[in-house]
């Protein structure tokens, strides 16, 4: 029978990825590969509840320190995967990164086509407030679509839409606020405002009202806006200015 957890504990592994030590699937390695000591004694449970910030963990005899709070705006570029591996091998927003991608984990996702502000930081706690959409944060896009969309178009988007989803049950979405910049018979280009941030939201929105997307491009995050910040750059932010709106706080 497992053992209820007391309050603060968490897996090791997972206190690890929380200190910023290792990814989780690396410190699971790391752990079963007898190279963490905990309390100087070698532990090969990647499941052994501990609190991070008591537990005295070693690596390699390395003592492991919680890193500095850190917060980052990444202008993802098109192309880029938002994984930390990539098992087809393509290049990944910590590809990037580099070492500055290190002990962070991505608030969210953008899918390889899109482009545009992806927020990360290495508190997962934080990270899970952002992308609850319970917590009803808006993201707000530059969205580029084939064909004229009509007014009436962007009101039922607006209104919600039912779109077919897994198992057969129909799954309802819907943009908090759509606006129509430019329109053509080929081509419409929108600011589109979602709250919720499900998988290939705006995609499956638009594809039922008949239109593709073709230009995706994230340019806020709640407070956090894109800018002028180049493709494949980042900048740290402060909490200063994620308390715009009260969200670095439970």
């Amino acid at each position: 029978m497992t053992s209820r957890r007391q309050p603060g504990q968490v897996s090791l592994d997972r206190a690890l990825s929380k200190l910023g030590a290792a990814s989780r699937a690396d410190a699971r390695a790391l752990i079963t590969e007898g190279r963490v000591r905990l309390d100087g004694r070698v532990v090969h449970d990647p499941s052994l509840a501990v609190v991070p910030e008591t537990a005295h963990l070693t690596i390699d005899g390395r003592e492991i320190r919680r890193a500095a709070w850190r917060f980052i705006a990444f202008h993802k570029p098109r192309g880029i995967v938002t994984t930390r591996r990539d098992p087809e091998g393509r290049q990944t927003v910590f590809d990037v990164l580099g070492q500055d991608g290190r002990g962070l984990v991505a608030v969210g996702r953008l899918d390889r086509a899109s482009t545009g502000l992806l927020l990360l930081t290495n508190d997962t706690q934080l990270a899970n407030r952002l992308a609850d959409p319970s917590q009803r944060i808006t993201r707000r896009y530059v969205v580029t679509v084939r064909g004229r969309v009509s007014d009436e178009a962007a009101r039922e988007i607006e209104g919600g839409v039912t779109v077919p989803a897994a198992g057969g049950r129909g799954e309802r979405l819907h943009a908090s606020r759509v606006t129509i910049r430019k329109a053509s018979n080929r081509e419409t280009h929108l600011i589109v405002e979602l709250t919720e941030g499900k998988n290939r939201e705006l995609r499956r929105l638009f594809e039922a009202v008949g239109h593709a997307v073709t230009r995706l491009h994230r340019i806020a995050f709640g407070p956090i806006e894109l800018g002028d910040l180049p493709a494949g750059r980042w900048r740290d932010v402060g909490k200063d200015e994620i308390d715009a709106q009260r969200i670095s706080r439970p």
